[in-house]
């Protein structure tokens, strides 16, 4: 038995959802498709496909089954690229995962500059705010913001994100500039619902962790753009990163109030399976960002307002 061929025939059904399909997208025959599923079946002892008139199901054995196979074959496609038997330029499909924010803000134009520097690669890219599971739902990289916890995926770090304390002038000026934590009134606090306040030890987190939790506080929201708006309206002050706010500091629009005591920086990470062998697609990427965003990165330019 050809294991690579029974590998690509099995990939091939189980993606294409039949037989035929399957044969037809590798100009093989139905039955020698079916044979070697057999065999690769045969061969690992488990049962990778329930199989009815109308289409196939994965069993749980074939799930596992498809995780690997699809890796083993990339790592020989992006192998036999290296060694020049295919093209060494970066080339298919980049399946994305990012975060809804940061990639508004900042990813379109190092999409764009990437995909004119490697005109063989499309992109697929997704935006969520949730963890995806980058390898049950097929990601091939996940932009992660925040500090992450060990885990059998590759974390590669791009560039540090700043968590500041901001408010507009007006506000400032109507309530004062607080000169400790404990001065912020959990009223006005513009608080993000996703904050993981625990992560983050300093006096200024637990304050905003007692305002969270006071039920005094006038507005939650689930997205930062919107709570940076709304603190660039004087509705409040507001804990936001830099690569969200620094613009609006640069201009002017928002203060740093409490600076000194910022939390540790968290970072934006790039996250993907564990391979002895990246495609060059996904390697041409992540060595791409590593220098896009500067160092210190381009939205931290401003002058620390005191």
């Amino acid at each position: 038995m050809d294991r690579i061929d029974a590998m690509k025939a099995f990939v091939a059904v189980a993606n294409e959802g039949g037989f035929t399909r399957a044969a037809d997208k590798l100009n093989i025959s139905n039955q020698l498709v079916s044979k070697y599923v057999s065999q690769l079946e045969e061969h690992l002892g488990v049962r990778l496909l329930n199989r009815t008139t109308r289409r196939v199901h994965l069993t749980e054995e074939g799930a596992q089954c498809l995780q690997y196979a699809q890796q083993i074959l990339e790592s020989i496609q992006d192998m036999e690229g290296q060694l020049g038997y295919l093209q060494s330029e970066a080339q298919g499909l980049l399946h994305i995962s990012a975060p809804v924010s940061f990639s508004t803000l900042h990813l379109a134009p190092l999409i764009s500059d990437f995909l004119q520097a490697h005109p063989a690669v499309r992109v697929d890219l997704e935006l969520n705010d949730r963890k995806v599971d980058v390898v049950e739902e097929n990601y091939d990289v996940a932009l992660r913001i925040g500090r992450l916890q060990s885990s059998s995926l590759i974390a590669k770090h791009i560039a540090p994100i700043r968590l500041v304390a901001c408010a507009a002038p007006k506000y400032l000026e109507q309530h004062g500039t607080p000169q400790t934590p404990e001065d912020l009134s959990p009223d006005h606090y513009l608080g993000y619902s996703y904050m993981e306040y625990d992560k983050h030890k300093s006096p200024l987190m637990e304050a905003l962790k007692a305002s969270s939790r006071s039920q005094k506080t006038s507005f939650m929201c689930n997205n930062g753009e919107v709570l940076a708006k709304a603190a660039i309206a004087g509705d409040g002050f507001a804990l936001q990163p830099t690569f969200m706010v620094g613009e609006a500091i640069k201009q002017g629009k928002l203060k740093v109030i409490l600076p000194e005591y910022e939390p540790e920086p968290m970072a934006l990470y790039a996250v993907y399976p564990h391979r002895k062998l990246l495609a060059t697609k996904l390697r041409s990427f992540i060595d791409f960002m590593e220098s896009y965003f500067g160092s210190p990165p381009y939205w931290d330019e401003f002058d620390q307002v005191k």
